[in-house]
């Protein structure tokens, strides 16, 4: 069973890189790192779910930009601003959980060694 743990907490998860970028811990954040292998599976969903956010963010800022800056403040454009603006919550609250989830579960296992 130790083995299994290890390679949860420690092992490698290739990632395929899609353009995506992430700041890791524990650097000062001089702008997004990109990486293609994560040292762990749950710094892989991590990667994951920031990759999303930040695909959902660049929309937002898209649609707000046509607003801002034509001046186009039709209510279509400010409908799918809304509902942009509400999915990015429900996948940051989504985000949040199974992040939470799955620490909490990894810190069980490693009481029990």
């Amino acid at each position: 069973m130790s083995n299994n743990v290890n390679m949860m907490l420690g092992g490698t998860a290739p990632v395929q890189s899609t353009g995506g970028s992430f700041n890791p811990v524990g650097t000062t954040l001089p702008g997004p790192v990109t990486d293609t292998t994560a040292k762990s599976w749950f710094e892989a969903m991590a990667k994951a779910w920031g990759k999303i956010l930040d695909k959902q963010a660049q929309e937002i800022t898209d649609l707000s930009s046509q607003i801002g800056d034509n001046g186009q403040d039709q209510p279509s454009t400010l409908t799918l601003l809304t509902a942009a603006s509400l999915k990015m919550q429900f996948m940051s609250t989504n985000s949040a959980t199974s992040n939470n989830a799955v620490g909490q579960a990894l810190e069980t296992l490693g009481r029990k060694q």
